[in-house]
C-alpha cells in the first residue's frame, strides 16, 4: 500500500469550532489507544487487493498522515512504535510521513528533534490566527508568540515541510485583521499555506453563541473578499495556488500541468482520489473499490480490536458513477484539474462520454476550460466550486 492515515483523535480542550472525532482532556487513555492502533495496522497487512492507479497517483510518494485530534499529543516512543507497526504496510524510507500539530503542544526543541529523527519530515500546524483575543475565542492553547516559536523550531531542527493552517470568517475578524495575518506569515517564508473559510457546524459551541447573537462572524460579501485578498497577497509574494484551499511556495522542479513538489503528498493523493489505508477510532479509508468508516468511540474501537476484530462501523461499495463523481469533484480542486487519463484510470471510462454535456455546460458559463489532455476550473469556477461541484453529484 501507498498511502496510510493514522487517526489521533485526543485534545488538550476541544476548540469552540471542532465537530470532529476527537476527545479532550482524556491523556489516560492514550497508551491503550497506541495499543489498540498498532494492532489494528497488524490485522490491516493481509492481502489488500489491487486497483487502478493512473500516472498522476502512481507519481505520488508513499505517505503516512498523523491527523487528530492533536498527534503531537503522542510521546515520540508511541509515534516510533506507530510507524514500526506501519512499516509492514507503506515502505517507510520513501515515504512523506506527516504529522499534525498543535503550536502549543510542541514548544521545545527536543521533542520536534525527536520526531524528525523518528522519520517524520513534514509538520501541519494548526495555528488559525495570530490574533490572540481570537485564539481565545476559538479555545485554542497557543499565543500568536507560540506559534510562530513553534515554527522556528521547527525549521532550527532540520524540518524543511511545514505547513501553516489559517482560518478567515472567524467573529469580528474584518479585512485589515486578515492582512496584517497574512502579510506576517509570508515574512516567515512558509512552505506551504491551508487557508479554510469558517464553516460553522451545529452541536458546537460557536454555532451556539452565533446563532444566539453573542458573536458575528463576517457576511458572506466580506468572507469572499478575504479570499480574494488571500489569492492576490500570496500569488505576488510567489506561491502557486495549487487547490482551493492551499498555496505552496514555486520549487524548481515544478511544472504547471503537474501537482508542486512542495505539495503535501498524502492530500494530493485525497485530491486524486487515490486508496489509501485509514486506522483509529472514526478513520475512514478508500480500497478499491469500497470506502469504510471505523467506529468512532475509542472504547467501542478499543474493545473491537482487542477481540480480535477489525473495528469497522460501515463500508460502502462504490459503483463506477460513484468513482467518476469523486473523481471530479475531488480533482477539480487541483489547479491541474482532472486529465482525461487519470479519469479513465479510475473508472474505465472516457470523461467526454460520461460528462460531455456538463462540461460543455460548464464552458459556457466561463466556469471551466479543457485542453486535450484535462479540465480545471477556471479562476472564476474556483470562487464558486460547490456549484461547479453540483453537476457531478
Amino acid at each position: 500500500m501507498r498511502h496510510l492515515y493514522l487517526h489521533i483523535p485526543f485534545c488538550h480542550r476541544r476548540c469552540s469550532y471542532c465537530d470532529f472525532n476527537t476527545y479532550a482532556n482524556m491523556e489516560h487513555r492514550i497508551a491503550a489507544y497506541v495499543d489498540a492502533l498498532c494492532a489494528e495496522l497488524a490485522m490491516l497487512r493481509e492481502h489488500i487487493p489491487p486497483s487502478p492507479v493512473s500516472a498522476e497517483a502512481a507519481a505520488l510518494r508513499p505517505s503516512i498522515f498523523f491527523g487528530g485530534g492533536t498527534p503531537s499529543m503522542l510521546t515520540p516512543a508511541q509515534i516510533e512504535r506507530i510507524l514500526q507497526a506501519a512499516a509492514a504496510l507503506v515502505p517507510i524510507e520513501q515515504a512523506e510521513i506527516s504529522l499534525e500539530a498543535n503550536p502549543g503542544t510542541v514548544l521545545g526543541r527536543d521533542y520536534l528533534r525527536d520526531l524528525r529523527s523518528l522519520g517524520v519530515n513534514r509538520l501541519s500546524m494548526g495555528v488559525q490566527s495570530l490574533h490572540d483575543p481570537t485564539l481565545r475565542m476559538l479555545g485554542r492553547i497557543h499565543t500568536a508568540a507560540e506559534a510562530r516559536a513553534s515554527y522556528e523550531d521547527a525549521r532550527s531542527v532540520g524540518f524543511d515541510s511545514i505547513n501553516l493552517d489559517f482560518i478567515f470568517g472567524l467573529p469580528g475578524q474584518d479585512l485589515a485583521e486578515w492582512r496584517a495575518t497574512l502579510q506576517e506569515v509570508i515574512a516567515w517564508e512558509v512552505d506551504h499555506f491551508a487557508l479554510y473559510s469558517l464553516i460553522l457546524e451545529e452541536n458546537t459551541p460557536l454555532y451556539a453563541q452565533v446563532t444566539a447573537g453573542r458573536l458575528r462572524v463576517p457576511d458572506d460579501d466580506l468572507t469572499g473578499a478575504m479570499y480574494e485578498l488571500a489569492m492576490e497577497l500570496l500569488g505576488k509574494a510567489g506561491y502557486r495556488h495549487y487547490e482551493i484551499s492551499n498555496w505552496v511556495r514555486a520549487h524548481p522542479a515544478d511544472r504547471p500541468d503537474a501537482p508542486p513538489t512542495l505539495a503535501c503528498q498524502h492530500n494530493l493523493a485525497y485530491w486524486l482520489n487515490s486508496d489509501y489505508l485509514a486506522a483509529g477510532a472514526g478513520a475512514h479509508g478508500h480500497i478499491f473499490p469500497y470506502r469504510y468508516a471505523n467506529l468512532r468511540p475509542i472504547d467501542g474501537y478499543i474493545a473491537a480490536v482487542q477481540a480480535g476484530r477489525r473495528p469497522i462501523a460501515e463500508e460502502t461499495r462504490l459503483t463506477i458513477d460513484d468513482l467518476a463523481a469523486e473523481t471530479m469533484f475531488m480533482g477539480l480542486r487541483l489547479d491541474i484539474g482532472v486529465s482525461f487519463a487519470h479519469f479513465a484510470a479510475r473508472t474505465g471510462r472516457p470523461l467526454s462520454e460520461v460528462y460531455g454535456e456538463a462540461i460543455a455546460e460548464l464552458r459556457a458559463q466561463g466556469l471551466i476550460d479543457l485542453d486535450d489532455r484535462r479540465v480545471w476550473l477556471t479562476a472564476r469556477g474556483r470562487m464558486v466550486g460547490n456549484q461547479v461541484f453540483a453537476y457531478f453529484v
